[in-house]
């Protein structure tokens, strides 16, 4: 039985694109490089900022370039993670419905820390009690580590959650953890990669997440 249910942040129940892709262009223009479309960042994040950055650099940049960059990321996006993030329509109910029915609610996310528990705070600090980032000692997605945290925090045990996500990344972290992946189709992904990278449930709409969730 499901009681738990762990979302992941960016393109699951934040649209964060518009803020993460400002915040990348300011980089590159700050280091003389060019910068890209909004739409053309939907596949550079799910990975970490570094991969974003490297993402977004061009060919050949140096990681040396690239540890710079970071910390001008850092302090631009934490001074602007708010200018036009918001949930999308529909995540707001969902969770209060889940909270109202007894589920446990976290966020995972390789995004910074910092901005993770910012952003959870401003937004869904009425359901969501454990939000998880990026930072020293936690293993960024894939890597099950944010799982396994926000489990112990919350007392549950992987045989009773379920993880909700938008990515490629979204899936992997989910099988490593061996919990189940609802994919869902609003995010910075499209359904042919999602369904090419291995998804087998998908939501079409945060009603639909609640409905998965009810069937498992």
């Amino acid at each position: 039985m499901i009681t738990t249910v762990i979302f992941d942040m960016d393109g699951t129940v934040l649209n964060t694109l518009d803020d993460l892709a400002a915040s990348v262009n300011y980089v590159l223009t700050r280091f003389g490089l060019p910068v890209h479309y909004t739409e053309d960042y939907r596949l550079f994040f799910g990975s970490g900022i570094r991969y974003a950055l490297q993402c977004a650099a061009p060919k050949g940049t140096g990681e040396d370039m690239i540890d710079q960059m970071l910390p001008v990321f850092r302090e631009y996006y934490n001074a602007h993670c708010l200018d036009r993030t918001g949930p999308y329509a529909g995540i707001p109910a969902l969770m209060g419905i889940l909270r109202n029915q007894g589920y446990k609610l976290a966020i995972v996310s390789n995004k910074i820390d910092s901005a993770v528990k910012e952003l959870n705070a401003k937004f869904f600090h009425d359901f969501v009690h454990v939000a998880i980032g990026e930072r020293e000692g936690i293993r960024r997605k894939p890597a099950p580590d944010t799982v396994i945290q926000a489990l112990a925090e919350l007392k549950s045990t992987t045989e009773e959650a379920v993880y909700v996500g938008d990515s490629e990344v979204d899936l992997q972290t989910a099988l490593n953890a061996g919990i189940p992946c609802i994919t869902v189709l609003w995010g910075f992904r499209d359904k042919k990669f999602l369904t090419e990278q291995g998804a087998a449930i998908f939501a079409s709409t945060p009603k639909e997440v609640f409905d998965r969730i009810r069937q498992m």
